[in-house]
Parts: structure tokens; C-alpha cells; sequence
């Protein structure tokens, strides 16, 4: 295994993330995906399909913290087959504790369960024996940590109060959009969890890991000088929507927009983007629902696209509205289809935008 490229797959809370966090002090190349039950596993697995086979190279899938239904295995453990039939070298390991994936762990040999012990400790028990390990010696203390407060294990009061902190920090870590900036949304959630392992032996762990929460977070985003967790944030944001500018560029009748997906904050965000990146005409935001929010500085009518687009509007500069019939994805990629696919049927429509003239 060590030749080949992990793609790890775990779930979206602290047993999830800190399957991630004992995978990291292996000496292998990791891609690490997140993802909830539903819909988002079934879109995260065929991400991953698709990058293993782009990259054309040995791979391990590893799965953590997540149940597949019995479709999902069925799926799964067909594709994997036809790629390895095709000369392909893909491994596949799932590690998992929920007894709803019972049928397909009889059924595959690659699909471990084991209901006794939280994901974290499946996988750091696994790791030891089977992969290459480079423990630090809080591990297994945070392991502990993580199993007491998974399995609810009361008895173990100190694992289990520091449990519950370390699982806020994660549920309550929201300042970045996991679909937006998977990568780096996986960093910051695992960076803040290898924070808290120094805290482990306070007195008053618990207390004192609640009360640096906030500092840890402004740690993550700060650069030269402090200020509001909010404006720290803010800035990191623009900056990650700048570097992705290439691929979430779009055109609509001329103009040069930005779209982002379940960003929010728009008249923040939005507005410090546009003041940050004015070659950009504006910035459209689409929430999970599919509303929309539109923010542009004096170059066009944001309220005109909203109104060709959804039937809002709004004002010159900030305008809203709702896509009517639109799927909540999991993907960016799959989101910007649905946008293009308006933008094209907009285009084809005669009508000019208004403008709004600089003033």
C-alpha cells in the first residue's frame, strides 16, 4: 500500500474527521473527501471514480465512519471490479460501526464492522496492525476521547466531557463551505482538532479546550494583524474565491460574473470580492435551495439578471430571487451545470440588460 495514493472517505462529524486525523501520520498520499448520508455519498464516491481515474494511477479507496446501503455496496463493489478487470489497481477498505451496514459487511470482504468501537478506533486499531504508523504519543488518548463520546460511554467522565467539547468544535466549524473549499475545509477541521490533542492533560481540559476554541479559530484564518473572527474570515474567503477564479468564472450576455455555491453572507462576502476583483461585473451566490443572491458595483443591473434569470429582483447592486426546479448537488461541477444550462437558455432570448451607469 505504500506506493499507492489514498483516497479517503469519512464522515462529516468529530468521528469522521478524526479517522482523517490518525491517517495523517501515515506515510501515504491522502485525498481526503467528506460527506453526509443521502445523496452526497453516492455523488463524493463517483468524485472520487472519476479523480482515480484521471490520475491513471494505483489508488486505495478508504471509507471511514459512513454505512453504505446495500445498493450503495452493490454499486461500489461493481465499479471497483470493472476498473481492476481493465488493468486498473484499486483497493477498496471500508471501516465502519453502524450496525445498519450488517447485510453488506457479510456480504463483501472489503466492508469491515465492527459495532463496539467508535470509527477512530477501528481505523487507529486497523492502522497499527495493517499500515505504517508514525504515532504521537497523544494518540491514543484522543482515540479514547473520541470512542467515549461516539459511543456515549457516560462512565468515562473525562474522555467523554473533552469528547463533547471536541465534538462542538467540529458540528459548530461552519466558517467554511465544505463543497466550495473541500480541502480547505478539511484542513481547518482536522488542524483545529490536532489543537485540541495539546490540551488533553490540563487541568480542566474541557474548560480550558472551551474557552480557546475562539483563538484557535482566529489562529487558522489570521495572517499579519487581528482583528474580528468575521473579518478574519471574511478576507481568507475572498482570497480562496480568488484563487478559483478559473473554474468558477461564468459570462452572462457579456459580462463576467462569479458563482459561488452556499457561501452566503453575499452583501459581505460578495461586495468584498467585487472590491477586491473589479474585472468581475458580479458575484452570484446559490444556496442549497436555490435561491439566489446577486451583488455587482455599479457595472450592470444585478436586479435585470435576477428578474431574466428567476422572475426577482431586486436593486441595481444587490438583487435576489429562486430557481425554480433546482437539484441541491453535492458537487460544484454539477451546480454550475444547472447554472450554464439558464445562462445558455437566457442568452437565446432577445433583450439587453440595463445598465447602471458609474457614478
Amino acid at each position: 500500500m505504500n506506493n499507492k495514493i489514498v483516497h479517503h472517505l469519512s464522515h462529516t462529524d468529530l468521528d469522521g474527521y478524526s479517522c482523517q486525523l490518525v491517517m495523517k501520520y501515515t506515510p501515504y498520499r491522502l485525498l481526503n473527501y467528506n460527506a453526509n448520508y443521502g445523496a452526497e455519498v453516492k455523488q463524493t464516491l463517483e468524485l472520487i471514480l472519476q479523480n482515480i481515474i484521471s490520475d491513471n494511477k494505483s489508488a486505495t479507496i478508504l471509507i471511514t465512519d459512513l454505512n453504505l446501503t446495500s445498493d450503495e455496496s452493490r454499486w461500489l463493489n461493481n465499479e471497483i471490479t470493472k476498473l481492476n478487470e481493465n488493468k486498473k489497481d484499486i483497493t477498496l477498505l471500508l471501516l465502519d460501526h453502524h450496525g445498519t451496514g450488517e447485510d453488506s459487511a457479510q456480504k463483501y470482504d472489503w466492508y469491515f464492522l465492527d459495532t463496539s468501537r467508535s470509527a477512530t478506533k477501528i481505523t487507529y486499531d486497523y492502522v497499527k496492525e495493517n499500515f505504517e504508523l508514525n504515532e504521537p504519543a497523544w494518540m491514543e488518548k484522543f482515540v479514547n476521547i473520541v470512542n467515549a463520546v461516539d459511543l456515549w460511554k457516560m462512565e468515562e467522565k473525562d474522555n467523554f466531557e473533552y469528547g463533547k467539547v471536541c465534538m462542538r468544535l467540529v458540528s459548530e466549524t461552519r466558517e467554511l463551505n465544505k463543497i466550495m473549499f473541500a480541502d480547505v475545509d478539511n484542513n481547518y477541521k482536522i488542524s483545529l482538532l490536532l489543537e485540541a490533542t495539546k490540551y488533553i492533560d490540563e487541568e480542566n481540559a474541557p474548560i480550558v479546550l472551551d474557552e480557546k476554541i475562539h483563538m484557535l479559530k482566529k489562529e487558522f484564518f489570521k495572517k499579519d494583524k487581528n482583528d474580528t473572527l468575521d473579518n478574519l474570515v471574511t478576507e481568507y474567503i475572498v482570497k480562496l474565491l480568488g484563487e478559483a477564479k478559473d473554474e468558477k468564472t461564468i459570462y452572462y450576455k457579456g459580462y463576467r460574473g462569479y458563482l459561488s455555491y452556499g457561501v452566503g453572507n453575499t452583501s459581505i462576502i460578495g461586495n468584498g470580492f467585487l472590491l477586491t476583483y473589479p474585472e468581475y461585473d458580479f458575484i452570484v451566490d446559490v444556496s442549497y435551495r436555490g435561491t439566489v443572491s446577486l451583488r455587482a458595483n455599479n457595472k450592470v443591473s444585478v436586479s435585470q439578471i435576477s428578474k431574466e434569470w428567476t422572475g426577482g429582483g431586486g436593486h441595481p447592486n444587490a438583487a435576489g430571487g429562486r430557481i425554480i426546479g433546482f437539484k441541491e448537488q453535492f458537487r460544484y461541477d454539477l451546480v454550475k451545470k444547472q447554472i450554464q444550462k439558464i445562462i445558455n437558455e437566457k442568452e437565446s432570448v432577445a433583450g439587453e440588460l440595463e445598465f447602471k451607469k458609474e457614478s
